[in-house]
């Protein structure tokens, strides 16, 4: 028996009208879906017969680990089938697209990516907060805000990214987002640094505002949950002119 095919890819930032063209006409066709937690899950109805297997992640509830999924897309591809590996935003933007690739490929499987919209850019645009803008930030910082979580040490120096110019995108980073906050403030950056916390999940949208000073206080007060983007820098103030725009 031939080999099948694994195909990585992005179910964009939550809306099933986000993901890519190719992107659905692959999961109509595909013989086993192999999915996250962070999806629309109403896009799973465009999967037809296919096989459905959960493999979310989300907040440290592991459905399954990171080598069972690979093992899973693995066996999947030797059984001739064709296999999409369904994940949140963008395959390769903190998601272990590569990590699964690379297991893929090792394996003798074909691979392909579709990319998707990634929700560190789409969720605060949404939002009505440009993350670039001639006015405000030259650049963007993408960064995600739990890497200790799975590492003995933080190789992020939250210090030095606070001058930097421009704008910080975080994600993943809701829990810990009062060490951050000080550490940003340690580094230099003015504690009344515009912040904002974007969540999105399931289609639903909401945002709040904030100063970097009161920004871990205000999701408290809010009872905000992951998963959330967090935007720091002077571009959050264009959200006051532009609004939603979702």
């Amino acid at each position: 028996m031939m080999n099948g095919k694994v195909y990585l890819v992005g179910a964009g930032p939550g809306d099933t009208d986000l993901i890519t063209v190719r992107g659905l006409n692959l999961l109509r066709t595909a013989d086993a879906v192999v999915y996250d937690a962070l999806i629309d899950k109403s896009i799973l109805s465009e999967c037809g017969s296919a096989e459905m297997i959960d493999a979310g992640k989300r907040g440290g509830d592991h459905t399954m680990s990171q080598s069972e999924i690979n093992s899973t897309l693995v066996e999947l591809a030797k059984k001739g089938k064709t296999v999409v590996r369904l994940k949140g935003g963008d395959p390769f933007l903190f998601g272990r697209g590569a990590e699964e690739a690379a297991e893929l490929r090792k394996a003798g499987i074909e691979v392909h990516v579709v990319p998707g919209v990634s929700s560190s850019i789409s969720v605060p645009e949404l939002a009505g907060i440009p993350l670039t803008h001639r006015n405000h930030a030259p650049m963007v910082t993408i960064v995600t805000g739990h890497e200790k979580s799975d590492r003995d040490s933080d190789r992020i120096d939250w210090r030095k990214l606070a001058s930097m110019e421009g704008t910080i995108v975080i994600l993943m980073g809701m829990s810990n987002s009062e060490y951050i906050s000080k550490e940003l403030i340690e580094g230099g950056m003015d504690p009344e640094t515009p912040a904002a916390v974007n969540i999105r999940d399931q289609g639903r949208q909401r945002t709040e505002t904030a100063s970097l000073g009161s920004l871990y206080s205000m999701i408290s007060e809010k009872k905000l949950k992951a998963p959330g983007v967090i935007v720091i820098g002077d571009v959050v103030k264009e959200r006051g002119t532009l609004g939603d725009l979702y």
